[in-house]
């Protein structure tokens, strides 16, 4: 499927997604594959999941990766760039909006009614998404039992970053003692990050969020949550912010939709206004552009060699695990009454049975739905 798609077409689904993208990245990338692979047809199921096994090999926000990846696959320069602004910017302008509010008025918004009804939706939305990759991505009996004890080791919470890079390394392993005679492995050369430069320009404040939140971008593997373990780390305990406007920033995250990533708008308008929101936004997200930048067109020449070939399968079959084990975290959190269940129940039926349904529709109905029987 090499077909281009429009930039157009680009950025109208990534603004989208943009908006009603909440639930973190399993959810993110369920609806990326429910939009791209099963609404659109714009890729196959096998090279959706060689790019989700790419974003989960280096740092950064993996959704958004996915984004860019998608982006970059079906729209060269100008599809990387529009896919993943379009992506990021919605979340930004509404965190921004909160970080406003904050500001002025010292705390946040009532959403809880509408979250209450957000997240068993998105549970159905993860759900619809796992199974397809999942039939796709289990190509022998090794790589299902790779994937059954990469999903035990990840409900026991053990790194996702182990657990990728050991499925990985583990089925070359294996490729190599049963093809010994003829060795087709190949290097994989290390990515370097580029780093760029500030102007005088900026002040002492920004330029210091400005690396500080450069460093977490190029650096962190994980989730969002890794991510405010590193904010504390190097902003609450060296003076910049306040556990408080931390764990506000935290709950910001939570509900607003798009890439949790999107907090750091509102730490750096907390610490340094406007400025410091835009610039701590920029150097969060700007290692994720150049990663993919120079890992998407080398990800065909990896499937054409069948040593990194079979690594790679053994990296999507751990993807696809870790985000059934996300699912079945969130749902044990999620799912708590006859309220969440039936929600979850709905927007089950319509995942399975209107496959092609926008996902903002099934969003926006638990919305609703959560908005209702909260107050039963």
């Amino acid at each position: 499927m090499e077909n281009k798609i429009s930039i157009k077409e680009i950025i109208r689904l990534f603004i989208k997604l943009g908006f009603i993208g909440f639930g973190g990245p399993a959810a993110h990338i369920a609806m990326m594959q429910r939009e791209v692979v099963v609404k659109r047809k714009w890729m196959s199921e096998q090279h959706f999941l060689d790019l989700l096994g790419a974003t989960n090999l280096i740092p950064g926000p993996n959704s958004t990766e996915m984004a860019i990846h998608i982006g970059y696959d079906k729209g060269g320069w100008k599809g990387l760039l529009a896919a993943g602004l379009c992506f990021i910017l919605p979340a930004v302008f509404i965190t921004g909006i909160f970080a406003f509010l904050y500001q002025q008025y010292g705390q946040l918004p009532e959403v809880q009614p509408f979250i209450y009804g957000i997240k068993p939706s998105i549970i159905a939305i993860i759900i619809g998404a796992v199974f397809p990759l999942a039939k796709k991505s289990v190509k022998s009996t090794f790589l299902a039992c790779t994937g059954i004890v990469v999903l035990v080791l990840a409900l026991f919470n053990i790194n996702e970053i182990f657990l990728m890079f050991g499925a990985g390394i583990l089925a070359v392993v294996l490729f190599y003692f049963q093809h010994r005679k003829k060795n087709t492995l190949q290097s994989i050369a290390p990515f370097v990050l580029l780093q760029i430069s500030t102007s005088n320009f900026f002040s002492e404040t920004n330029i210091r969020l400005f690396w500080i939140f450069l460093k977490i971008g190029a650096i962190l593997y994980g989730s969002g949550y890794v991510l405010f373990a590193f904010l504390d780390t190097e902003l609450v305990a060296k003076g910049l912010l306040s556990r408080q406007e931390l764990m506000d920033a935290i709950a910001v995250g939570q509900f607003t939709p798009g890439p949790v990533f999107s907090s750091v708008t509102f730490i750096g308008y907390q610490i340094n206004g406007t400025s410091g929101a835009i610039l701590s936004t920029i150097a969060i997200f700007l290692p994720s552009f150049v990663f993919v930048a120079l890992l998407n067109p080398i990800m065909k020449r990896m499937r054409q060699s069948k040593g990194l070939s079979a690594f790679l399968d053994a990296v999507n079959v751990a993807s696809v695990a870790i985000i059934a084990a996300v699912c079945f975290s969130m749902g044990k959190e999620t799912i708590t009454d006859w309220r969440t269940i039936m929600i979850a129940l709905i927007s089950a039926f319509i995942v399975f049975k209107f496959k092609k349904i926008n996902s903002a529709f099934i969003v926006l109905g638990g919305a609703l739905l959560g908005y209702l029987l909260y107050q039963l």
